[in-house]
């Protein structure tokens, strides 16, 4: 019995063609190399045994680790204002990012 491969380079080219990606000879060869490895280890994994794996969102425990939203002391808009660099319309003041319009 002989052994094909799973993936062929001419499975590359057409799929790279779908992609309308234009591969040299070099890149078909390298990634049906790399493809194939994708899908050998593809495969490894379906071969797990998986029947007492209960079927989980996340790897581990997800928990709220949040404090709880309770209003508290705030400070003076006024003197924090005093503080900053630059003030304009009793906002902060920042310069402008990427050459934003004002």
């Amino acid at each position: 019995m002989v052994d094909t491969p799973r993936l062929t380079r001419e499975d590359v080219a057409h799929v790279a063609g779908l992609a309308r990606l234009h591969l040299s000879d070099e890149e078909l060869d390298l990634f049906t190399g790399q493809l194939a490895v994708v899908l050998d280890h593809a495969a490894d994994v379906a071969l797990l045994d998986l029947a007492d794996v209960p079927p989980t969102a996340h790897a581990m425990a997800v928990i709220n680790v949040l404090r709880p939203d309770i209003p508290g002391q705030t400070v003076d808009r006024e003197e924090v204002l005093a503080a900053a660099p630059s003030v304009e319309d009793h906002r902060f003041r920042v310069p402008r990012i990427l050459g934003e319009a004002p």
